[in-house]
């Protein structure tokens, strides 16, 4: 009877998201990308969207080409002319380019993909794909309002961050509601921008998640200056190099790439990034490529996020006035 519930509220939540944030429609032409170690959670969005009338497809990557460098050809050919596409397989490390070329084709084709690798079954059923989405998408509308005409912000953290980070002219977006030719996570819940590439200076504590690498066993120190990681620090020398190496796989990987802020608060802190950047309280810093961001400029082959928790953020605008629009994490205009 467990098993029951639990699909039922699995299927719920599925259909939330399906309807909520990538408003599939009766008759919608929908292909599943997954593997066989998520295909538990590709069948629920399978299910999910044939109940609401969608016409399904599923594609299955094979785990004898992993990791992937490369769009197989007849993927390539399934995504054509789907008007939904959900990327539900395991998150690599070392698949990060593959995925940004996956996404940058399916988005080609004017669907609307909902992308979330790494997705678990526990965030299906106990949480951020139940959230009430509306709310959050009226909350990211009145966020991304108090950053028009932003030059600058700044950014601290307990944890130690403290960054003044360049975005003018740079605008913000949600994951909220993902529209035709574009792409958000699910769960979703976020707002972000693609900052100017040589406009971050100052320190960046992670001590939450970093995308792909799961929690910190310490707190990551970052130094940045100019938009580029200068140094990294960290307690675990072993973990620090990794992040180094992580960073610094191509000339623009150590550039910034993103400012996201997290508003979904029935997400939770896993370690799971996919998740953890769309927890209230939370910032996320990424490095490398922004090109699907308005004015993103940051060309790299690989995109790596790093969170924080309590951020307090002060916004300078274009006719010099300032705001404290979040303190401690929590919106306070």
């Amino acid at each position: 009877m467990s098993t029951e519930i639990d699909n039922a509220t699995m299927i719920k939540g599925a259909k939330n998201a399906l309807s909520a944030v990538l408003s599939l429609r009766h008759g919608d032409k929908v292909l599943i990308v997954t593997d066989d170690e998520k295909h538990d959670v590709g069948l629920i969005f399978h299910i999910s969207a044939e109940e609401l009338g969608a016409e399904v497809q599923e594609y299955i990557l094979s785990k004898d080409t992993r990791p992937l460098i490369s769009i197989p050809e007849d993927l390539r050919e399934m995504i054509a002319g789907k008007d939904i596409i959900i990327n539900a397989f395991s998150g690599f490390a070392e698949e990060t380019p593959f995925r940004i070329k996956l996404i940058k084709y399916e988005i080609t084709t004017h669907a609307r993909v909902g992308h979330c690798p790494g997705i678990t079954i526990e965030m299906m059923r106990d949480g951020p794909m139940s959230a009430d989405f509306a709310k959050i998408a009226e909350d990211a509308d009145h966020l991304m309002e108090l950053f028009t005409n932003a030059v600058t912000v700044h950014i601290s953290a307990p944890g130690g961050t403290d960054i003044t980070i360049k975005i003018i002219e740079r605008a913000f977006e949600t994951d909220v509601l993902i529209k035709a030719g574009t792409f958000g996570n699910l769960p979703a819940g976020e707002v972000w921008c693609g900052p100017v590439e040589n406009g971050a200076t100052g320190i960046l504590v992670c001590d939450g998640s970093i995308g792909d690498v799961g929690q910190v066993p310490s707190p990551l120190r970052m130094m940045v200056k100019d938009g580029k990681i200068v140094s990294i620090e960290c307690d675990e020398s072993e973990f620090k190099e990794r992040i180094w190496k992580l960073t610094h796989v191509d000339e623009m990987s150590d550039v910034i790439g993103e400012l996201g802020i997290g508003l979904n608060p029935a997400a939770k802190i896993t370690g799971n990034l996919l998740e953890d950047e769309k927890a209230g309280g939370t910032a996320h810093i990424a490095f490398g490529n922004n090109t699907e961001m308005p004015g993103g400029r940051n060309t790299s082959t690989t995109h790596r996020d790093f969170l924080f928790h309590e951020p307090t953020i002060t916004i300078t605008y274009s006719d010099g006035s300032e705001k404290t629009i979040m303190r401690d994490g929590k919106i306070i205009e």
